[in-house]
């Protein structure tokens, strides 16, 4: 690989020279400029990024962490963060898995937004302390070099738990993700604190996983011990999606024998039968606005935490116990509904 010390070689000047005018230096002429700028387009010169970043102490890039890649939200969230990143001269990389957390310590990208549980809070304190600029969108962290750009997820699970029992639903099934994940256990400590009020509202939690697959696990347990109208809170779209594709194949239908909400409202939830009724909150939004905090912050400019609010999209998902009569409710054989 040729280097700026080849270069000056064959210019005949010296490295620090050769460095002033590959940087746009007003240190050297127009002529010497435009003399090394042509050997090193003749020597197929290419300028090292880690050794700029290490003296520059910038790269101008940006890191996006997630758990995994998988999941329709992270599609809007990515956009948004990418306009922005665009419109300030950042790039962004995504990354995902332990390995890639040494991009951080070895300053191989300016700041880091955090959605991803595999990273200790401990960890990210770490780094904080030794002057690395982070947003978390997945955890409550109070430090001076840390932002928060939080989703309300336990306003967007009492909406849920409240619209279906505003429907009149007295047994309620709440399918959860997968452990360790922040929106869950937020969006689950909602649901208990409107149990709690409810005295005559039964919730039964079924462990989950935030994959179509969980949905439809969730939805054999419910085929099993079927005997009443009942609603099922999905803490997610891709679960719900799932658990009404299950319960398509048996002899319960959804948005009579029982009702379904989710939460994310994806793409996909606009296409299901019945139409499914979710929480809806903009994810380019929430990116677009995770990356802004961040390049506030890498500038030292001062930032206050953010949430992201969310809305409640009624659907045909839910209709409410009283739309079953009794007669209908026991005509649904048990071991019918659970074959494929």
């Amino acid at each position: 690989m040729v280097s700026i010390k080849d270069i000056a070689k064959k210019a005949g000047v010296s490295i620090s020279t050769v460095s002033y005018a590959l940087n746009g230096n007003n240190k050297v002429t127009d002529e010497t400029r435009s003399k090394i700028l042509a050997i090193a387009k003749e020597m197929n010169y290419v300028p090292n990024a880690a050794a700029r970043t290490l003296k520059k102490r910038e790269s101008r890039i940006l890191g996006v962490f997630l758990t995994d890649f998988s999941g329709d939200v992270y599609g809007d969230l990515l956009s948004g963060m990418k306009a922005v990143c665009n419109t300030h001269g950042y790039d962004l990389i995504v990354c995902s898995g332990k390995q890639s957390h040494r991009m951080l310590p070895e300053r191989m990208i300016d700041g880091a937004i955090i959605l991803d549980h595999t990273f200790a809070s401990e960890e990210l304190i770490q780094y904080a302390d030794w002057g690395h600029k982070i947003v978390v969108l997945d955890r409550e962290l109070k430090h001076p070099n840390i932002n928060q750009v939080l989703l309300d997820n336990k306003a967007g699970a009492t909406l849920a738990m409240e619209y279906l029992i505003e429907h009149g639903h007295k047994k309620i099934y709440v399918v959860t993700g997968p452990e360790g994940s922040f929106d869950s256990v937020q969006r689950l400590k909602a649901v208990r604190q409107v149990a709690e009020r409810e005295a005559d509202v039964e919730w039964i939690e079924i462990t989950g996983d935030f994959e179509k697959s969980g949905g439809e696990q969730a939805a054999e347990q419910i085929l099993e011990t079927y005997n009443e109208p009942a609603a099922v809170f999905c803490l997610n779209d891709e679960m719900a999606i799932g658990l009404c594709d299950r319960l398509a194949q048996s002899e319960l239908q959804v948005g009579q024998h029982i009702d379904v909400i989710g939460f994310d409202h994806i793409e996909l939830s606009n296409y299901v039968q019945p139409k499914l009724a979710s929480i809806d909150y903009s994810k380019r939004k929430w990116g677009a606005l995770a990356a802004e905090q961040l390049i506030k912050i890498i500038a030292g400019e001062p930032v206050d935490h953010e949430r992201i609010y969310v809305t409640l999209i009624e659907g045909e998902s839910v209709t409410g116990p009283n739309q079953v009569d009794a007669d209908d409710v026991k005509s649904v054989p048990q071991e019918r509904a659970v074959n494929y």
